[in-house]
Order: C-alpha cells, then structure tokens, then sequence
C-alpha cells in the first residue's frame, strides 16, 4: 500500500517511523511519502492560508497550494507506478472513523491524506478531486484537534495493522473489539500474563484451567460485562440472533431484557431501575 501525507507539519508525523507502521515500512509493505505543503506556496511568507469569505473567525486554507500539492504528488504516485488513489480528509464533520472502515481503507492500494489546519480547507479543493477518485471525510471522534494530523496517525495504524503480512500472527486482528464479521459486536474481555499473583492480585482460577470452553465462556462474559459497562450502545443493537443461551443469561443478569413488545427476537434493552442503579 502507498499513502501519501500533505500537511504543513511534516514533523508531526515522525511517528510513522516507529512500531507496527514503521516496521511495514522497512519491509517494503508500506511505502509512505510525507509532503510539506509550504513547498508549493510561491511568496516569501510561505503563506497557505486566508480570511474567509462571508467574514467570521479563523483562517481557511487556500486553494493554490492544495492543488498543486495534491496535483503533483497524484502525479508522482501515477509515475511510481501506483493506481486507484483514494483521498482521506481528517475532518470533525466527517463520517465517524470505524473498524469497519479501517478495513474498507485497508482494501485502498494508495491512500492520500489531507489534514488541514485552521478553519479547514477551501471546500473548492476537496469538491475539485471528488471528481477524480473516491474521498472519505473521516472523522476520529466528537471533539476538535488544533489539526488533521493527529487523525493521519490514528487512522494509519488502523489501517496498517490490517495489511497481510503486517502483525505476526495474522489472527490477531480478528478478535479485535469492533472487528467486522463478529455476531456480537463486543469490547474485548480483560487479559492477563506472568506472574501468577503481583502484588497480593491473582488471576481468574478458570485461566490455569486449562479447560478451553469454559474459557472461552468466561472470556465471552467479561466481554459482556465490558461492553454494558463502556459501551452499552453496541449490545441494544446487536441483533438477538448474536447471543446464544448463556449469552442471554448474562445479560439477564446484567440488568438486560428483550423488548417484551417484540418477544424473543427483539434486541435487548436495559432495565430502567438497573440503569439507575
């Protein structure tokens, strides 16, 4: 996979060098390129941004060197070899960054980046490449970051992870919270390693077990546990088809029920004198 990042802070993305992403870079899987957009500013001030028009605060980020940036960098990829470019906008306005959408991007051959600054950038510029190749506005949560590239790194390491040959054991990304595929969209359980005991705290008997079910059951119930506790939104709707017969037991006892207006088959809602509680 190629990406490529156009920002005006190209130390910010030092990172990229480091951990997972930096070690599919140095295996060849992943082939980044990071741009400084004060490169393609034609006055000495360097200048990339303006006052907006129709008044108000902030700067907006200007039209020139955004394309001629994007435009030479789409050209560079093209010569290189590259194809199917796709370009990703880290913006608070976006669609909500998912697993399910690090999965559609890590499909992408080539990822171009574009995290702005200021107020954003001149909408002319993204509404100019949607018409040359797909374009995610994505954002990484409901809150607002003095820049896009922050999210550049967020969504890189999403997206990187899921890249054959990325992560050593080639599973490891299946069992993930929020993995796509899942009957139950669950947060993971608690996991725990060596020592046995560390200061005065053991670990669940069932762990040295050895029993491979009972296990898997206990895993499935902290997940259970988990995910009422953080993210109660992902069990009211996951289809009930998702939950198997000790499932529902655990959520009984977590304070859940079925929607008693839609039987056995409705999706699961929370007690009110539990959530209360």
């Amino acid at each position: 996979m190629r990406l490529d990042v156009v920002t005006i802070f190209p130390e910010y993305l030092e990172p990229l060098n480091v951990s997972l992403v930096g070690k599919a870079r140095t295996r060849g899987l992943l082939d980044v390129g990071v741009h400084d957009l004060r490169d393609w500013t034609h006055d000495r001030h360097n200048t990339v941004d303006d006052t907006p028009y129709g008044g108000g605060p902030g700067m907006v980020m200007k039209t020139e060197p955004w394309g001629e940036a994007l435009d030479e960098v789409l050209a560079d990829g093209y010569e290189a070899g590259a194809g199917a470019p796709a370009l990703v906008v880290p913006t608070p306005s976006g669609r909500p960054f998912t697993q399910e959408l690090a999965v559609e991007l890590s499909s992408r051959p080539w990822l171009v980046f574009t995290p702005a600054r200021y107020e954003g950038i001149d909408r002319r510029v993204i509404d100019e490449y949607a018409t040359r190749m797909p374009v995610y506005e994505v954002s990484i949560g409901d809150y607002v970051l003095a820049g896009g590239e922050a999210a550049v790194l967020v969504i890189t390491e999403a997206v990187a992870r899921l890249l054959p040959g990325v992560l050593g054991n080639a599973e490891s990304h299946r069992d993930d919270s929020f993995a796509p595929g899942a009957m139950a969209n669950l947060l993971e359980g608690p996991v725990h390693t060596k020592p046995p005991v560390w200061r005065g705290r053991g670990i669940p008997e069932v762990l040295l077990s050895g029993h491979h079910g009972k296990i898997a059951r206990w895993r499935r119930d902290e997940a259970l546990r988990r995910t009422t506790a953080h993210r109660p939104d992902l069990i009211e709707r996951t289809a009930p088809e998702a939950f198997d017969k000790k499932d529902r037991e655990m959520l009984s006892i977590l304070g859940w029920a079925p929607d008693p207006e839609a039987g056995r088959h409705g999706r699961f809602w929370r007690r009110v004198e539990d959530v209360e509680e």
